[in-house]
C-alpha cells in the first residue's frame, strides 16, 4: 500500500465501474441482437425462398401443360411455340434454386419471367403471376 489512500482504491472501483457496466451492456446487446438478426434472416429467408420456388413452380407447370398441348401440332407456328416452351423448361431446369448464395439468382430469375412472358405473348395468354400471403395464382 506504497502510497495509495484506502479511499482511492473504492473510487477507482466506482469510476471503472461506468466502464466495466458499458462494455458488459455492449456484450449482451450485441449478442442479442446477434441472435435476432439470424431468426429474422432465417425468416426472411424463407419467406423469399417459398416465393421464389412457388414462381418457379408455377412458371414449369404452366410450360409442361402446354408442351403436351402442343406436342401433336407440327406446323411451323406452333414449332416456334414449342421452341421457346423448351427453352423455357431448360431454364427452369437449370436454375439453381437450392442454392440461396448463387450470385447471379435474381438475374436468371429475371431472364425466366422475361421467357415466361415471350411464351405467353406466343401463345396469346395474358398472364398475372402473383403471390399473396394466402395463395399463389397464375389467372388468365
Amino acid at each position: 500500500m506504497a502510497g495509495a489512500s484506502p479511499g482511492s482504491d473504492m473510487f477507482d472501483e466506482i469510476v471503472m465501474a461506468e466502464d466495466r457496466f458499458h462494455g458488459e451492456g455492449y456484450q449482451e446487446g450485441y449478442a442479442e441482437g446477434s441472435h435476432v438478426g439470424v431468426v429474422e434472416g432465417r425468416r426472411y429467408g424463407s419467406l423469399h425462398g417459398a416465393k421464389i420456388g412457388s414462381e418457379i413452380g408455377c412458371y414449369l407447370g404452366f410450360a409442361l401443360t402446354w408442351q403436351c398441348l402442343l406436342q401433336k401440332c407440327t406446323d411451323e407456328k406452333n414449332s416456334k411455340k414449342i421452341r421457346a416452351l423448351d427453352s423455357l423448361i431448360g431454364m427452369i431446369q437449370k436454375f439453381p434454386y437450392e442454392d440461396p448464395t448463387y450470385d447471379k439468382l435474381q438475374e436468371d430469375l429475371g431472364k425466366i419471367r422475361g421467357k415466361f412472358k415471350q411464351v405467353c405473348s406466343m401463345l396469346n395468354i395474358q398472364s398475372d403471376f402473383r403471390i399473396g400471403t394466402e395463395r399463389s395464382s397464375l389467372t388468365f
